[in-house]
């Protein structure tokens, strides 16, 4: 056997560069099933959601249209997926207006509306091309198909608001609320 005598700032040296290889080859691959950003947040091995115009069973018929618009923005904006018009896409995200109502809150003394409240109900589903449902409510899965959602938004005429503005709010809510149940669980 060879023995070398080095001097020591040559073995500190080498000591250090091998302590930062071993450093950084720790940090690259202990970290590598980590993803940065939004991606993070969203069920990998997906990349399309197909969204078919969302079914309006209330008598306002535009409110299905503008829920499929609102939810195509807000896939395309918060989720690394990539919204297509093909069927036959890696998901699908299956919605259905089941009913909006318009409550008075409180009346003038003339007993006109002061405020009002407008709410709308949205049943929704989101399945893989297996027909696997992805959007889970709970923690502990139940036989349900679907998750129920419903938004409230508050509006005063008198101060020039109308029940289309309230209504296209919680559209909007609605779109923020079912996206966000998109994310995977902890």
């Amino acid at each position: 056997m060879i023995e070398m005598n080095l001097p020591q700032w040559v073995r500190l040296r080498t000591g250090s560069v091998a302590f930062i290889a071993v450093l950084l080859f720790v940090v690259t691959n202990g970290c590598a099933p980590y993803q940065f950003g939004n991606a993070a947040l969203f069920p990998s091995g997906i990349q399309t959601v197909h969204v078919p115009i969302v079914r309006d069973a209330s008598f306002r018929h535009d409110l299905g249209l503008q829920l499929t618009e609102a939810l195509i923005r807000e896939i395309e904006l918060r989720t690394p997926y990539k919204v297509t018009a093909d069927p036959f896409a890696d998901t699908t995200l299956r919605c259905e207006v089941i009913g909006e109502t318009k409550r008075v809150l409180t009346e003038t003394d003339a007993d006109y509306p002061r405020a009002l409240d407008a709410a709308v109900q949205v049943r929704a589903s989101w399945t893989d091309r297996a027909g696997r449902l992805l959007l889970n409510n709970s923690i502990v899965p139940t036989d349900d198909l679907t998750i129920l959602f419903s938004q409230d938004e508050r509006f005063v005429p008198e101060a020039g608001q109308s029940v289309d503005m309230a209504m296209q709010q919680a559209i909007e809510d609605l779109a923020g609320r079912i996206v966000s149940q998109m994310e995977t669980r902890w």
